[in-house]
């Protein structure tokens, strides 16, 4: 599950690489669902992750190719399951 989690941000984190933006608005906050098509140009921020073990809720701001602010809520597994 943290290998797909690691694979999903590895796709956000190309994407932001793309391009720079000058321009920002924020807007409310999107429910991120499984094949949402996300216009990402620069990710602004990722918020940290608990130490659960357990699906929690995540959120990441990020611009637009036009400069609008987004930010997207979506669902991870915590950081605190390991693995015996």
């Amino acid at each position: 599950m943290k290998t797909l989690f690691a694979l999903f941000l590895a796709g956000f984190a190309s994407l932001a690489m793309a391009g720079e933006t000058t321009q920002s608005h924020h807007s409310s906050i999107e429910h991120y669902r499984y094949g949402s098509k996300l216009d990402i140009a620069k990710v602004i921020s990722l918020s940290s992750i608990p130490d659960v073990c357990e699906v929690v809720p995540a959120t990441m701001t990020y611009e637009d190719h036009q400069g609008q602010r987004h930010t997207v809520e979506y669902q991870v597994m915590g950081n605190g399951c390991s693995m015996h």
